[in-house]
């Protein structure tokens, strides 16, 4: 393929502000350019190893990050695309490209000669005058290529290659299975079928009925937002069992089985952190957060666990005491039945009614409420550019403006469900902010994806508040990525320590449950009329409602998390093993078939493996930064100032203890989240 006819070839120049040329992009593309990455790359790193003038913090640091450019400008569209627009043919090509770039990577990082330039740097680090920044990126590639196994030997050095390459393979299967099996599942029911049910849900199934041309019928999925709403308001216990336990059960056996591959992502985990001295891979990875070892996490989760249990305890009794009178015989309550009663118990005691509250919350609205949030707080403004290309009809692209007049960013926003899309809710960049060796200020490319009630023939998008709550989150994560103001992409907005990205996000959601916040958008989208304040009253009050509940739930992953990656032996049975790490805050009988590792994609496929606790931390984070703005208003210009540059703008550069103090005025507690989720007064 010529230069000419490959968009990944040359710099985007055709499109506004350098987007991506989605319109012009073809899968055919990706493997060519990204071979071509991987040749560029190499050859930087070639010149950086011969350059025969004595290593300096320029030659050999500055030009190690910048020598992957071209690899990460094919990389960073077709990743994203690979969870939000893929085909067989994208899954496919990952299989076969992770290999090389597993083998490019480690050929890197096990550079004998590359590996003592930047020792010889690193070595004379105080010598070198660095301000914070450049000495941060000094560490982070020193520590990098120490994690990498840049001081193993002979045979040692080729089996961590061997042993990072197949942990390459498996997590991009992990991933595929979990996306190929959800979509096989269709559970097709009758009229009959469908007692409690809300229109919305109703109509959409039959909708997607009538798409497979079955009109009359009625397809229900296990895609989130479906899957929730039948959970929440079916009455047909039979029915939600049988949901649940398809939903429980995906990934354990058939094509798209993933336990042997989960097993072998463990153990493969368990070999490089051993081959690297560390005990078990948790403490290879915790080493790299806010938290450093696995004692601490634990630590966390015990005295959320010891603070929330007895209300979580308390909470099962009175919703098992209240479905036993509603149904009038005795309920032994099961996972498939929390949802449906918490419901009804929520909107018995504060006539609160999820779906009564969606005509409140059409997209449109929450759009303009939660970008307006960002210009209350920070003067941002957002515009959409329709010149900019997209790589769905869904998708939509908007310029970002700081409140000085000057270009921030672009933000493509991505919302409903479709085949092609995993499931869940993520942002990601399709350009990072930097400055470059010349001196220009590359401004960033963010989306936020998620999976939001579609609109139909007969009404607009509505949201439930906890969509509207996943849109607040995912945009914090996407301002992180718009306010970066950094010189280097690898230290660049979301580039942080786990236990320390989730802070912005969750951060956002807090507004939620403000009325003076809902007061500015929240209107009905036929009649116009604002939301009545009794129901803003209702959405503050049952932000508590079963929060103890959620809390051990959470608890629940984070355990299971640390478990799978502390073994230093292989598990023999997963659903027995997770069934030992979760005991502790056990709230149900297990389900036999039940395996929550097979499906978890964030620990098996993404980023948080050994991480996952880090929610949890980044909560008490985010409660106790709020708190700050309770004090001082919720919209205060110069709490939000703060919180912008100290925590937003300089993603990874310093360590995230000192950014939050520099912030807060002092160290994080759990008592403003106790509070908040009403455990404490």
């Amino acid at each position: 393929m010529s230069q000419t006819q490959n968009p990944f070839f040359s710099e985007f120049t055709s499109t506004p502000y350098g987007t991506a040329p989605f319109d012009r992009i073809s899968v055919t593309d990706y493997e060519p350019a990204i071979d071509r990455g991987i040749r560029l790359g190499l050859e930087a790193v070639d010149a950086i190893v011969a350059n025969p003038e004595p290593p300096t913090f320029e030659n050999t640091i500055v030009a190690l990050e910048h020598a992957d450019r071209d690899l990460n400008r094919v990389l960073m569209v077709f990743d994203p695309l690979l969870s939000a627009m893929t085909d067989d043919a994208m899954m496919e090509l990952s299989l076969k490209i992770t290999p090389r770039l597993s083998d490019y990577s480690t050929s890197i990082s096990l550079n004998r000669r590359l590996w003592e330039r930047v020792k010889a740097v690193y070595d004379k680090r105080d010598s070198l005058g660095l301000d914070t920044e450049d000495s941060m990126l000094l560490r982070r590639t020193y520590e990098s290529f120490v994690r990498s196994g840049a001081l193993l030997e002979g045979d040692d050095r080729e089996t961590y290659s061997w042993l990072s390459s197949r942990l390459s393979e498996l997590t991009t299967l992990f991933g595929q299975n979990v996306l190929k099996e959800l979509n096989t599942y269709e559970i097709w029911l009758s009229a009959d079928d469908l007692s409690g049910l809300p229109e919305s849900s109703v109509e959409a199934a039959a909708l997607a009925a009538k798409e497979k041309g079955r009109e009359g019928e009625y397809l229900f999925t296990l895609a989130q937002p479906v899957y929730m709403a039948f959970m929440k308001y079916s009455d047909r216990r039979d029915l939600r069992e049988k949901m649940y336990r398809l939903y429980s059960g995906r990934n354990v056996s058939g094509d798209f089985n993933n336990l042997p591959v989960m097993k072998e992502i463990a153990e493969t985990r368990m070999h490089l952190a051993r081959l690297l001295g560390y005990e078990t891979f948790a403490h290879y990875r915790l080493e790299k957060s806010m938290a450093k070892t696995p004692e601490k996490v634990y630590e966390l989760l015990d005295s959320l666990r010891n603070a929330y249990r007895p209300a979580m305890e308390a909470e099962l009794r009175e919703l098992s005491a209240y479905a036993s009178q509603t149904e009038g015989r005795e309920i032994e309550l099961c996972p498939w039945d929390y949802s449906y009663y918490a419901n009804k118990l929520k909107n018995a005691r504060y006539a609160y009614d999820e779906e009564a509250l969606r005509p409140y919350f059409e997209l449109g609205n929450v759009i303009d409420g939660v970008f307006g949030l960002a210009t209350r707080l920070y003067g941002v403004t957002f515009r959409e550019n329709n010149e900019i290309p997209v790589y769905h009809p869904d998708v939509r692209a908007y310029e970002v403006i700081d409140r000085d007049g000057s270009f921030l960013g672009i933000i493509y926003t991505d919302f409903f469900p479709r085949d092609s899309k995993r499931p869940g809710a993520w942002m990601t960049e399709f350009r990072s902010e930097e400055i470059t060796p010349e001196g220009e200020h590359i401004r960033p490319h963010v989306t936020i994806v998620m999976n939001f009630t579609k609109p139909t023939a007969t009404r607009p998008s509505l949201l439930a508040p906890y969509e509207v709550e996943t849109f607040l989150h995912e945009f914090g994560h996407a301002l992180h990525g718009l306010f970066a103001a950094t010189k280097y992409a690898s230290l660049s907005g979301t580039n942080v320590l786990r236990d320390f990205v989730e802070l912005p996000s969750q951060f956002n959601e807090n507004y939620l449950t403000e009325k003076e916040f809902l007061d500015g958008f929240a209107r009905h989208y036929q009649t116009g009329e604002p939301i009545p304040a009794e129901l803003v009253d209702r959405i503050v009050a049952v932000s508590r409602f079963g929060a103890a509940y959620a809390c051990l739930r959470q608890l629940n992953f984070g355990l299971i998390d640390m478990a799978w990656h502390s073994i230093t032996s292989p598990v023999d049975d997963p659903e027995a093993f997770e069934c030992e790490a979760g005991a502790p805050v056990a709230m149900f009988a297990h389900i036999p078939g039940s395996v929550i590792g097979s499906t978890f994609s964030h620990i098996f496929a993404g980023g948080y493996a050994a991480g996952y606790y880090s929610y949890k931390w980044a909560e008490v984070l985010d409660a106790d930064a709020f708190a700050k703005f309770k004090e001082n208003g919720i919209f205060d210009r110069a709490t939000a100032e703060s919180f912008r540059t100290c925590i937003l703008m300089r993603g990874g550069t310093e360590d995230p203890d000192q950014l939050y103090r520099r912030f807060r005025g002092q160290d994080p507690s759990i008592t403003a989240l106790l509070a908040r989720d009403g455990i404490t007064e």
